[in-house]
């Protein structure tokens, strides 16, 4: 009996012995899954920090987004047209004399374009740059919708409403030579370029505010790089700019004049011409009567 005690507790020893080990090594598994857990929620928080969050909207949550956007284009649209009246006011001052046709059109900015709330545009005579900021850095292409057609331009978020811009361009452009990209992750540059490559625009869809073209100042540089027939139709427009800012005509208005004085002095010429003939035929009637 005793030797069968000792048996008992030598196996219940061993039985327990194992019994911890499995525990103990269960314990580590557990740890160990938990750990890996723990490092896949991290990477996985990670990554979606990292990607863009887009969400889909319902037509409730759409209308009030709608609303608030137009509220806010209420006030820039406010905002510009205060910014507009102060620089009529100024301009007036400086420049009494300025064309009435002029009247509260906006100075172009340093690109020969315009600075809006939601984004700015500038121009060269052959093509223009617009530049939306994002709503967020680390957007990707794939996270926009950008449409360029011949006479219009969309852009904006995926499956958000309303978009950045969405509009009718204000002149027509090559669709094939037009590109766009996502420029230091921050913002979207939009490359159009221009059909009539010797018009200015006075804006860049039809709903946003005018600015003032006779103001455009292109630079010197940019017209010696053009060839010599497209560096005169240049030269052409920007003194006829300079003669309309003065008041003075045109190069087209100079050339009707000039034509117009012709014409006086042809006429007048023919009529002396006429009177002459007229008066030598009358003074040698007298020996052709002698005669008969």
């Amino acid at each position: 009996m005793e030797k069968f005690n000792k048996y008992k507790i030598k196996a219940d020893q061993e039985t327990a012995k194992k019994k911890a080990e499995i525990e103990e090594r269960e314990r580590k598994m557990k740890e160990r899954r938990e750990k890996e857990m723990k490092q896949q929620l991290e990477e996985e928080q990670k990554k979606e920090a990292l990607e863009p969050k887009i969400k889909e909207l319902t037509d409730e949550e759409a209308a009030e987004m709608m609303e608030q956007q137009k509220k806010k284009q209420e006030e820039s649209s406010k905002e510009v047209a205060k910014v507009a009246s102060n620089e009529v006011v100024d301009s007036t001052k400086k420049d009494e004399g300025e064309d009435p046709e002029d009247a509260g059109k906006l100075k172009p900015n340093a690109g020969n374009g315009c600075d809006l709330p939601n984004y700015r545009w500038t121009q060269t005579l052959s093509d223009i740059e617009v530049r939306i900021p994002l709503p967020k850095a680390g957007l990707r292409s794939r996270d926009l919708t950008v449409n360029i057609q011949k006479n219009h331009l969309k852009a904006g978020l995926k499956n958000q409403v309303p978009a950045m811009v969405d509009d009718r361009l204000l002149h027509d452009v090559k669709i094939e030579e037009s590109t766009w990209l996502i420029e230091d992750k921050t913002t979207l540059l939009i490359t159009l370029e221009k059909v009539n490559k010797m018009e200015w625009w006075s804006r860049l869809v039809v709903s946003d505010p005018e600015i003032n073209t006779k103001k455009i100042n292109p630079e010197p540089s940019k017209l010696s790089d053009l060839d010599g027939e497209t560096r005169g139709l240049v030269e052409k427009m920007m003194y006829d700019q300079r003669q309309k800012e003065m008041g003075l005509p045109t190069s087209e208005e100079q050339k009707k004049q000039d034509m117009m004085k012709k014409s006086v002095y042809f006429f007048s010429n023919s009529s002396c011409n006429n009177t002459l003939k007229w008066i030598s035929a009358s003074a040698s009637f007298p020996e052709r009567y002698q005669r008969f």
